[in-house]
């Protein structure tokens, strides 16, 4: 796990912009619930590495 507080925090808002981008650009309904999700998912990564604090 990364230490880092400044690190994590930059690796969680490029998750949450890259999350945010699959979000807006995806295209048709069929391939857009894929890239749908997969943004979903990238958000909550972001959003778990930005809340957890490092054991220790």
């Amino acid at each position: 796990m990364i230490r880092n507080r400044r690190i994590r925090r930059s690796f969680a808002g490029a998750l949450i912009g890259v999350g945010l981008l699959l979000l807006v650009l995806a295209p048709s309904v069929g391939v857009g619930l894929g890239i749908f999700a997969l943004g979903i998912v990238l958000e909550l990564v972001g959003l778990a590495l930005e809340h957890r604090e490092p054991p220790g």
